[in-house]
């Protein structure tokens, strides 16, 4: 979830204080938790499990610190952003990094596959009025969801 490329490359293009990553077993693992903040030693970084996520949002929010959200899950971000409506009024725009290639999942893209649940998921996000965009990388940029859409139904 953070790694170096968050931390310098998407730093660069979205200029934050913070990191949030959302991942229930990343948050309960203190391995991985201190690997994720450790990646990411020039910013202040939280990793937390979904349930506190939902308890803080709104501190995030009324925050004058600018976090990156960042969550494994598309699932995960649909939760945050529809279900829980955590809706920060200067972000438009839904980065999708790495999907892998698994059975059952549609490939958009080098590292980019994603089952029928998620791109239900990206459908929601979209509804929501924010723009999914697939890229792993600024410059890797392969289209937001309007082109990948109707491989999922929509």
């Amino acid at each position: 979830m953070i790694h170096g490329l968050i931390t310098t490359r998407w730093g660069k293009e979205m200029p934050v204080d913070g990191i949030i990553a959302v991942n229930d077993k990343a948050a309960d693992n203190p391995i991985l938790k201190e690997a994720y903040q450790a990646a990411a030693q020039d910013k202040k970084t939280f990793v937390w499990t979904m349930d506190h996520f939902n308890k803080v949002k709104d501190r995030v929010l009324s925050s004058k610190t600018r976090y990156f959200l960042i969550t494994k899950s598309p699932l995960d971000m649909k939760t945050i952003l529809v279900d829980w409506g955590f809706k920060p009024s200067d972000v438009k725009t839904v980065n999708v990094g790495p999907g892998n290639d698994r059975p059952g999942a549609i490939k958009l893209g080098d590292n980019q596959s994603f089952t029928q649940a998620e791109g239900d998921a990206f459908e929601a996000i979209s509804k929501a009025g924010y723009k999914v965009d697939f890229a792993l990388l600024p410059d890797q940029h392969i289209g937001d969801w309007d082109r990948f859409k109707s491989k999922f139904g929509y």
